[in-house]
């Protein structure tokens, strides 16, 4: 199948890469991860509206952000099992992997556009409307329960309450996020550019200023799960996924623009972000038409059992 032809990331085991290990790493680790820990977390009317953006772009996000890996759901899922739950499932990205572990699928997600892509892609899914803080399935009824990506849209106390009321004993609970790995080759040559962008012109200073506060923004809230003291779950596991996707242009400018804070700028300037993107990326990088890049990412796990 041609590029320019794919519609989601079902069809794109052939880019798919998996490094050949796993890592195990601690919450809150990294250089990328203590550099960002200083910038403030999003007001909850910037949450809000981060959080509520995606739908505007549901068949792009389908389209362009890959989800995780197939190894996430054999790690929190050793056996294949009856009932699961996927919390701000999105488009689906994890459902169609917990598809194949689990007899029953419901797909948890409170926006009706994403939510009509995901009953499209997914058909053998349960796709309900719903919140993490108010799950749509009835006590003790789950074996496990899963957030792809979508942990930090949520209120984390009482979320945690309800997958304690519909998980079984014993079952369950995972996080996941996945993205470009922040120390791979492709984002450490990203940041670079954009510093020297700053150093050599306003224009650039401008648009390096936008992206790197907008990227930044909210980062102590993101890209980590942590467990208030006395909930009832047990300790945390976590465990790191690695792999490489190779992306062409449209798809690295069609990623940026699922980013909610790309999402929510004025048309004007994410449509100068995107040729300035484009034009780094042909000029400098050497990637245009179907010209492809490896992309390292990063699937970023946690599991813990209800007690």
């Amino acid at each position: 199948m041609a590029r320019s032809e794919r519609t989601g990331w079902a069809d794109r085991a052939d880019s798919y890469r998996p490094r050949g290990r796993r890592r195990r790493r601690t919450p809150g680790y990294g250089r990328w991860m203590a550099e960002n820990d200083a910038n403030p977390p999003l007001s909850d009317e910037e949450k809000t509206a981060r959080s509520k953006s995606f739908g505007d772009v549901a068949d792009l996000y389908e389209r362009y952000r890959p989800g995780p890996p197939p190894e996430i759901v054999a790690w929190f899922l050793p056996e294949p099992t009856d009932c699961v739950v996927d919390l701000g499932a999105g488009t689906g990205a994890l459902t169609r992997l917990l598809v194949e572990r689990a007899r029953d699928v419901v797909a948890v997600e409170p926006d009706d556009r994403m939510r009509a892509v995901l009953a499209d892609r997914v058909p053998g899914a349960r796709a309900l409307a719903g919140r993490g803080e108010a799950i749509p399935v009835p006590d003790g009824s789950a074996q496990g329960v899963f957030a792809s990506s979508s942990w930090h849209w949520m209120d984390p106390v009482p979320t945690l309450a309800e997958i304690h009321r519909v998980l079984a004993p014993g079952g369950v609970f995972g996080a996941v996020w996945t993205g470009p790995d922040p120390e791979g080759p492709f984002m450490q040559q990203a940041r670079a550019l954009l510093e020297q962008m700053s150093e050599e012109s306003p224009d650039g200073a401008d648009l390096a200023g936008s992206l790197t506060a907008g990227g930044a923004a909210g980062a102590a809230t993101a890209d980590r799960l942590e467990l208030p003291e006395g909930v009832p779950f047990g300790p945390l596991e976590t465990e790191t996924f690695t792999w490489d996707i190779a992306l062409d242009a449209d798809e690295l400018i069609g990623l940026l623009g699922t980013l909610s804070w790309v999402i929510l700028m004025p048309e004007d300037e994410r449509s100068r972000i995107f040729a300035t993107a484009r034009r780094l990326l042909g000029e400098v990088l050497g990637i245009q038409g179907t010209t492809t890049v490896d992309v390292a990412y990063r699937a970023l796990g946690y599991r813990t059992l209800r007690d």
